[in-house]
């Protein structure tokens, strides 16, 4: 193991991590965004745009998410609708992350028992005071563990974006490999570096997990 290379490198990965977290946090920020409206609309069957959904959702979930890419940074353009590689990353990722996000946030949805709304209802609740305070807040709390699980997905899923053009923590090390040679060196910053970003995640989502679990409903 050279560690004077190790020593050498370490800045252009820490800058390549930075650009890595900040276009997946934007791309997972979307995605819960677009899974929420999406799981919203199917919930409550919403006529025309739940089928609309479903198309995208089918859409997503049996395309990759490297074709996705392309479509949008190659095939957008021909239709003149330019975007940064940045941006096409972000929005990338969003589309890709939206379609898991709704299946997460659906089945917490359905896990809500009836006898929930009935009693809001009672209560002299409306139907959207019931979806932001009984019904979504039971639903995050159960989807809480595949919400986790697609965030570290979506973030992984990042490894892509050098086919265009970012310099994320892949492109740098394919770059670092091809000028100097240091596989081994190269690809043990790469896994480093990825558990950096994904360990946290996973501890504060376990975290999360709990106090909503045992703390956030009175259980």
């Amino acid at each position: 193991m050279d560690f004077g290379y190790i020593e050498k490198v370490w800045p252009l990965y820490q800058k390549a991590a930075l650009l890595t977290v900040k276009i997946g946090l934007e791309g997972v920020f979307l995605a819960i965004l677009t899974g929420l409206f999406c799981a919203v609309v199917l919930y409550e069957k919403v006529p025309v745009i739940r089928h609309i959904v479903t198309v995208y959702i089918e859409t997503s979930r049996n395309t990759p998410l490297l074709v996705q890419l392309f479509f949008i940074y190659y095939g957008l353009p021909k239709a003149g609708i330019m975007l940064s590689p940045e941006t096409c990353g972000a929005a990338g990722l969003a589309f890709l992350g939206g379609s898991y996000m709704a299946e997460a946030f659906r089945s917490g949805l359905q896990g809500v028992d009836n006898i929930q709304k009935e009693s809001a209802y009672s209560l002299g609740l409306s139907k959207a005071q019931i979806m932001c305070y009984v019904v979504l807040l039971q639903a995050v709390s159960t989807s809480i563990p595949a919400f986790l699980a697609n965030i570290i997905f979506l973030l992984k899923e990042t490894s892509v974006f050098s086919a265009v053009s970012l310099m994320d923590l892949m492109f740098t090390a394919k770059d670092l490999i091809g000028l100097y040679y240091k596989t081994t060196e190269s690809l043990t910053l790469l896994v480093v570096f990825y558990l950096v970003i994904l360990l946290p995640v996973l501890v504060a989502g376990a975290i999360a997990e709990r106090r909503l679990r045992y703390a956030g409903f009175g259980a």
